[in-house]
């Protein structure tokens, strides 16, 4: 019988990587060799342990999945990276397979189709949630530029140009000219719905 395909889990939330742990190893030919919180941790976790897949939650604090699943992959280039998420959204998908990840695959999906995924990005395939692909060619690439994205994210809070400007080293004109060209790009008539948009499409 050939060694188990070794496994590093990465969820900010300790319930969820527990079931997802818990589910795995109920698996004859997986084995979870580690776990982690958070992006850092994820890529000190495959440093150590190099797992054959780290599993990778998008949404953290801190190094978000996208990150760090290019410095996962830096770290240990034989490791392959399955994003797992709740957030099925076109945008991520682009920006993960960008990043280097092998497959994107929702939480909701059945176990046994969780661990058939981790099975063929361990035997080097590509893994795609069928609907999140088609919605992804249908949608197309995002459309904001990466200083768009930075404004829009920021101003997500609320925060006013000035605010904004002063974080990035920009003048406000310069960002109120990135907004009006972000809210343009997303069909919006202001920066909240744009917000919303961008946020819905996974492009910030």
């Amino acid at each position: 019988m050939s060694d188990p395909i070794r496994l590093v889990i990465v969820d900010d939330q300790a319930m969820l990587r527990g079931a997802l742990l818990a589910l795995l190893e109920l698996e004859d030919d997986l084995t979870v060799v580690a776990t982690a919180g958070d992006g850092a941790e994820a890529v000190s976790a495959v440093a150590e342990h190099r797992p054959d897949v780290c599993l990778m939650d998008i949404q953290m604090p801190g190094m978000d999945g996208i990150e760090a699943t290019t410095a996962v992959l830096e770290a240990a280039p034989g490791t392959r990276v399955l994003i797992v998420t709740t957030f099925a959204r076109p945008g991520y998908l682009r920006s993960a397979l960008d990043a280097g990840a092998s497959g994107f695959v929702v939480k909701d999906a059945p176990a046994e189709q969780l661990a058939d995924a981790v099975r063929r990005v361990h035997q080097g395939l590509r893994v795609v949630d069928p609907k999140l692909a088609e919605a992804s060619l249908f949608d197309g690439a995002n459309p904001l530029s990466e200083r768009e994205q930075q404004v829009l994210r920021l101003a997500a809070d609320g925060r006013s140009a000035a605010s904004i400007a002063a974080e990035v080293f920009l003048s406000a004109g310069t960002v109120r000219n990135n907004l009006s060209s972000a809210i343009g790009k997303c069909a919006a008539s202001n920066r909240a719905q744009a917000v919303r948009i961008a946020q819905d499409k996974g492009w910030i």
